[in-house]
Parts: structure tokens; sequence; C-alpha cells
């Protein structure tokens, strides 16, 4: 059988299997082993055995199970709340003020765990009551939740770089300061949209402002900050110096995360229990996937699949950028019916030829990677965070209005998308003054 053919039947079964709804760690390797055993040679199972013995001995994803924990440590402090009541004490008077505040809250979740579900949960039951109890416009109260929660895919310590750095093959410390950039210039186009509908249109946000907060207050109210901020610098600033590796950062942060917990007294023991079983869960969903993906590429390069793919990449007579702008869109779409890491270790192997040949900075791709994946989790209607807020959702709203919330939002992803990859040196800057230290 000829690669093209090849190529042709593992894209259309991948894309088969994915709509039954299977999981989709059993898809990739169900449909590694049935290839393999009908398309090619039984005894290269080996392959697969392989990829799962280069899985289980990855020392480059052991940083994934420590900011996991550390996430779920950090749920159980009380230091999102108190993040919460700070921005509200110093945003309440301001027109939009909690919409700005809750971003803000979401960069420095973003930057503390990396999670993404925990910042729209937590936003959602937080802020999103409260907003809408003093006047808020429903779409725009869900469009920045969802939205800022979704900041986690860039800012570090984010698990989707870190897989990214691994699969690719490049620095994991690296990959990691460089979502910093991209990541605030996201935040400020939230905020700078979020004052420009509190300004100039009408019915976004109360007119009314809140009660009026002496400076004394909110001098003292700034504690509730110390804690996140000494973490953020922690982790942040020992990958950065190079005074640790990301794994060893990882480290350190379950370890601020354990004495936060303990000087505000609010970390018990079934805490604890209940935080080491959700990292279990999730590490084991994302070694299961990456075990099937990796099998997965592995045929797919095996039987010639990259070479056919990379031959006609290079026999197109259009501009670089074009194609790299395909590859974003594959993404956006991938985005809303995979999760992250699937989509990571789905196509990084299979885009990154190509990026290469294209004579592209791999770093730079990681951060457009990140993006364009960030708009698909907000991408209507089968977006992973519209989801995430459904839950929590008012009885009184409906789907409809997170759908109208996010699309704003969805342009301003897009417009990021384009200044980064306008300018690449908004992405590398940081990632190069690493070699400085």
């Amino acid at each position: 059988m000829s690669p093209n053919s090849i190529l042709i039947i593992m894209f259309l079964g991948l894309t088969l299997f994915m709509f039954t709804g299977l999981p989709i760690a059993f898809v990739l390797g169900g449909l590694s082993l049935l290839i393999t055993v009908t398309l090619w040679d039984p005894n290269a199972l080996i392959i697969i055995l392989l990829q799962i013995y280069d899985t289980m001995r990855s020392e480059a994803l052991l940083g994934i199970p420590l900011y996991i924990f550390m996430a779920g440590i950090l749920q159980r402090t009380g230091i999102i709340e108190e993040l919460y009541q700070v921005m509200e004490i110093w945003f309440g008077r301001l027109r939009g003020g909690l919409a700005i505040g809750t971003v803000i809250i979401c960069v420095l979740m973003a930057a503390m765990t990396g999670v993404v579900g925990a910042a729209v949960t937590a936003m959602a039951l937080l802020a999103m009551p409260e907003m809408l109890k003093r006047g808020y416009k429903a779409e725009l109260v869900t469009g920045t939740i969802c939205a800022s929660g979704t900041l986690g895919i860039l800012i570090p310590p984010s698990i989707l770089t870190i897989v990214y750095a691994v699969t690719a093959q490049v620095s994991i410390g690296k990959m990691l300061i460089a979502g910093i950039m991209p990541g605030l210039i996201l935040a400020m186009l939230y905020i700078s949209y979020i004052l420009y509908v509190s300004y100039f249109k009408k019915g976004y946000v109360p007119q009314s402002l809140g009660n009026k907060v002496s400076f004394r207050i909110k001098i003292l109210s700034l504690k509730g900050i110390i804690f996140p901020l000494l973490l953020i610098i922690l982790i942040l600033g020992s990958i950065f110096t190079g005074a640790a590796t990301p794994t060893e950062a990882a480290a350190v942060g379950v370890v601020g995360a354990f004495l936060i917990g303990l000087s505000k007294r609010k970390l018990s023991l079934s805490g604890i229990q209940s935080a080491s079983i959700e990292t279990l869960k999730a590490t084991a969903m994302i070694l299961w996937i990456t075990i099937g993906a990796k099998a997965y590429v592995a045929i797919f390069t095996g039987l010639g699949g990259a070479d056919t793919l990379l031959n006609l990449i290079r026999n197109l007579d259009v501009h670089p950028y074009l194609i790299l702008a395909c590859m974003m869109v594959i993404l956006i779409f991938l985005g809303t019916v995979l999760d992250e890491i699937g989509i990571i270790l789905l196509t990084v192997p299979v885009f990154l030829p190509i990026v290469r040949l294209l004579g592209f900075d791999e770093i730079w791709f990681g951060v457009l990677y990140a993006i364009t994946i960030q708009t698909g989790y907000i991408s209507p209607p089968f977006g992973y965070t519209l989801f995430y807020i459904k839950g929590p959702l008012p009885q009184h709203l409906s789907m409809a209005a997170v759908y109208r919330g996010v699309l704003p939002y969805l342009s301003l992803q897009i417009l990021a998308l384009i200044i980064c990859a306008a300018f690449p040196s908004l992405v590398t800057w940081l990632p190069n003054l690493m070699d400085k230290f």
C-alpha cells in the first residue's frame, strides 16, 4: 500500500473513532495496534512497547503531577477567595472593576497553578454571582470568566507547555518563560475590551459605583496577595535564572503550597488526600494519552506518512505564513473537540518537521500553538471552557448567553495570535534573555 493511502487511512480512522465518543487515549492506542497488525508487520508492535517504556522513564514529565498536586493544594488553602476580596477592594469603584479584577486574578492563578478548569470554576463560583447581582451584563460576565480562565494554557507553569516542550524536544524552561509576554498581552486586550464597553456601551456594567474604601484598608488588604506573589517568584524566578529546572521548580511550588496551607491553618489530612487522588487521576489520564499518541505517531512515521506530508508541503508554491495559518486553523478546530494534551501529542510530531522546513523558531511556534488551542477552548459550541462554566451557571441564564459572551474574546484571541505571529521578538526575547543568567 502506498504512503498516500496510509496517510488517508490513518487520518480518516482517527476522525471516525473520535466521533464515536471513545476516550482519545484508547482511540490512539487501539488504532495504532490495528494498523500495525493489518497494514504493516505484527513484529513492529515492539515499537509501541518502546514508546510505552520511553514515556514511563521520562524525567521531564515528572513536573506534570507536581504542578497538578500544587494546584490541588492551593485550591484548599482559601488563597483564591482572598485574592478576590483584594481585587474587589481595589477595583470595586472602577467602572467594570470586578470584571477587570477577575482577569487579574486569573492571571495570578495561571501563574500559580497552570490548570484551566480550576480558574474557570473558581471564578464562576466567586465572581459570577457577585457581578450579576451588581448589574453586570451576563454576556460580559460569562465571556470574561471563560476567556480569562484559559490563560493558564499560556502563562507558566502551564502543563500544556511542558508537554509541548517534551514532545518537540526543546528547552522546557525557555518554553515556559516564552508564554509570559503573550499571556500578559492577552490579559491587557481583555482589560481594554472591558474598559471600552464599560465607558462607551450602555448596559454592560452598573453605572453606580461600590462603597468607597479608605486607602488604609486598601493597603492592609494587600497582605492577601503576598503568598501568591512569593509563590510565583519562587517558581518562575528559579526557572528564569536557571537556579532550578522546571521539574525542581515544581517541587519547590508544592512545598510552597504546603507552607501556605499550614500558615493559614486550612490544610487538612482529608484535603491532602483528595488533592492526591485528583492528581493521580489527572496524571494517569495524561500519561495514557501520551502513550497512545506516541504510539500512533511512531506508526504514522514508520509507515511513511510523515515523509509523504513533508513532500506535499515542499511541492506547494505558497507563502510559508499561509501554511502556518492553515496549521493554526486546524488547531483551533481540534481545540473544540479534543483536550489540549491530546492535540499536542498528536499534532506536534507531524507539524514540527514542517515548521523546521519553513525555517520558523520552534519556541515561537509553540506559543502560537498554545494561543490557538486556547482559542479552541472558548470556541462555540464545543469549546471545553464553555462546559466548565455550565455547571455553576445560574438557572435563569442559558448557554446562549455564554456563546454570545465569548465571541468578542474570540476576536481578541485571533488579534493576539496575529500580533505574536507578526512580531516574533515579543515571544522570544524573554527566553533569549535567560541565556545571560
